[in-house]
């Protein structure tokens, strides 16, 4: 048995461990300590699976991924907002596809960003396709001898497969034509099928994506790992092709006597004059088709350039244009901005014809889709300069750093009309207001990261760095605990007189229950009202979620409150339907 076909049973029985381990611990919703198990037994069979068949591939840069992926698994048992789920859902997808970098010969910590895309598409592509690979081509099933069972298991299975339908044709028949034994059959089949055909959809699916992820781990990028061993098998086999003088000459020792050119004796004696040394003809001066074949530029990942796109590159001309009008565009609207960016509410207030509703909300969305788009925009203006023009990169690192300095100011807009929305004249915090100030504070980060790499002249360290700038933005997001910050400012608000949405307060997730709960006494009666009736119907839920499988912190924490409020407990009364169609019927009226 070769070493592919063991490496391949190898995948194979690490994908049906983390395949059994996917169906027990992933079935269960929602999502909790669930996640984190399962992540550290994939993370567990990566290392194992590294370990044993690509050592090289451990650097610091794969364990720092790998805990970050378990790190942001765990996050799952403690905090309960569903777009924090998604983020740190979309986030151990991206490590997943930066992880697979080295299989493109790419190192991860100087990357790039479109190398990171390509590599977590190509991880995705793997992952759906790669077991047919390893189960059609790396293992050679023709290996195993086929002595004892394994002789008849063909047959057996071809058998099965046939007689399968005949049984169920001839068996509705039978069951059709009597009852005492359609009763019978029954009575016997009584098996849920659809919980057997779902533990077995979910064993295969994460069996398989395992599978075609760790195929794609190891066996990809392999070839660049043969190519020492084939010249060293080149240079074995030129060896043995010397006479038998030569190799007597070469195992005695003796220093042999080394002409000009390594010309022999009478190629030496019969050397032309002078005047015709250095000529040649031009079968001579042809290359020769080594030398042509060498001079091939071989493709790489590593090494994605404008050259693939000649046509589109970008001179001193088109940069000056292009991100002068830009800036300039930059520019008219910042000139705007200044008198409300140093006036305040006072000159909002003052202006005639407009409010404070138009001023901020209407603008603070698009200033930071205006932020996210720039980032781009740069990067790919910089990835098609002309290479080997100095006054280009030097005219593109002012114009880019003009706009940076721009974009802050419009950055700043766009948060001081954040906190006049959310303020004390203002309508109150919630997600769509608060997640885009927190993508916003990343991009912040990332542009001063541009200036310190890409403007430097460093552009492979950048896409490295925003990307753990992001992670730690996420991290601390999880630490703000976004629900629960979004309820205590809204109360804040509320204690100074203004409109508290009860509603939307209490569908908030379990993260912001407790600090809701805590603050009941500083609401209204009505507001209270409202609160108990959202919470009544989660609170029913909750009381049937004991699994610890998807065990969560804020969940855990939530229900603990619910049932220590006997005022709570008392108002809900019972769970049953009609009570909670009751209070929904009453909700409405």
């Amino acid at each position: 048995m070769n070493g592919r076909t063991k490496t391949g049973l190898e995948i194979l029985f690490v994908a049906a461990i983390l395949g059994v381990c996917g169906d027990i611990f992933l079935r269960v919703t929602p999502w909790g300590l669930n996640v984190l198990l399962f992540n550290l037994m994939f993370a567990g069979g990566t290392l194992t699976m590294l370990w044993r068949h690509a050592p090289e591939r451990l650097t610091g840069q794969t364990y720092a991924l790998l805990g970050a992926l378990v790190f942001f698994a765990s996050m799952f048992a403690w905090r309960d907002a569903i777009e924090l789920r998604v983020a740190d859902t979309f986030t151990i997808i991206v490590i997943l596809g930066v992880l697979f970098l080295p299989t493109l010969q790419i190192t991860a910590k100087v990357a790039g960003a479109l190398q990171y895309a390509i590599s977590t598409v190509w991880a995705g592509l793997n992952s759906i396709f790669g077991p047919v690979a390893l189960l059609a081509s790396d293992i050679n099933w023709g290996e195993f001898p086929m002595t004892g069972w394994r002789k008849h298991a063909v047959a057996v299975f071809r058998s099965v497969l046939i007689a399968t339908p005949l049984i169920l044709i001839f068996g509705a028949l039978f069951m059709a034509a009597d009852k005492v034994y359609d009763g019978w059959v029954r009575k016997i089949l009584n098996v849920d099928f659809e919980t057997i055909f779902s533990h077995g959809a979910l064993f295969m699916v994460f069996a398989w994506l395992t599978a075609g992820y760790f195929r794609g781990a190891i066996f990809a990028g392999a070839g660049a790992v043969v190519e020492p061993l084939i010249s060293i098998i080149d240079s074995a086999v030129e060896r043995t092709d010397e006479s038998k003088v030569d190799q007597f000459r070469a195992e005695s020792g003796e220093d042999p006597v080394v002409l000009p050119d390594n010309k022999t004796v009478v190629e030496h004696i019969n050397r032309s004059d002078a005047p015709n040394v250095g000529a040649e003809t031009k079968a001579d001066s042809r290359p020769s088709d080594n030398e042509t074949s060498e001079k091939k530029a071989t493709w790489s990942w590593a090494n994605i350039d404008n050259s693939i796109v000649p046509r589109f590159t970008l001179g001193t001309v088109e940069i000056a244009v292009i991100l002068g009008l830009v800036n300039l565009l930059f520019l008219s609207f910042v000139i705007f901005q200044v008198p409300y960016l140093f006036g305040g509410m006072d000159l909002v207030q003052n202006t005639p014809d407009f409010k404070l509703a138009e001023y901020a909300r209407r603008g603070f969305g698009e200033l930071v889709a205006v932020s996210a788009l720039v980032l781009p925009m740069l990067l790919a203006t910089h990835w098609l300069i002309r290479k080997g023009n100095r006054l280009t990169e030097n005219l593109f690192r002012v114009l880019a750093g003009v706009q940076i300095g721009l974009l802050f100011v419009i950055m700043a807009s766009a948060v001081q009309r954040l906190v006049l929305l959310t303020g004390n004249l203002g309508y109150g915090m919630t997600t769509v207001r608060l997640y885009p100030m927190i993508f916003m504070t990343w991009l912040a980060i990332v542009f001063v990261l541009f200036g310190a790499t890409v403007l430097r002249g460093a552009r492979q360290h950048f896409a490295w760095g925003a990307l753990w700038s992001a992670f730690l933005i996420l991290g601390a997001t999880h630490v703000l605990n976004p629900d629960a910050f979004i309820v205590k400012t809204n109360i804040a608000l509320a204690e100074q007189g203004r409109e508290f949405d009860a509603r939307y307060n209490s569908e908030l997730s379990d993260d912001a229950l407790p600090v809701l709960m805590n603050s009941f006494e500083t609401l209204n009666a009505e507001s209270q009202q409202i609160a108990i009736r959202r919470i009544a119907k989660r609170y029913c839920q909750k009381r049937d979620e004991g699994d610890f499988r998807n065990w969560n912190y804020s969940r855990s924490k939530t229900l603990e409150i619910l049932n220590s409020n006997q005022a709570l407990v008392s108002e809900i009364g019972s769970c049953d339907q009609e009570f909670l169609g009751y209070r929904s019927h009453e909700e409405r009226d």
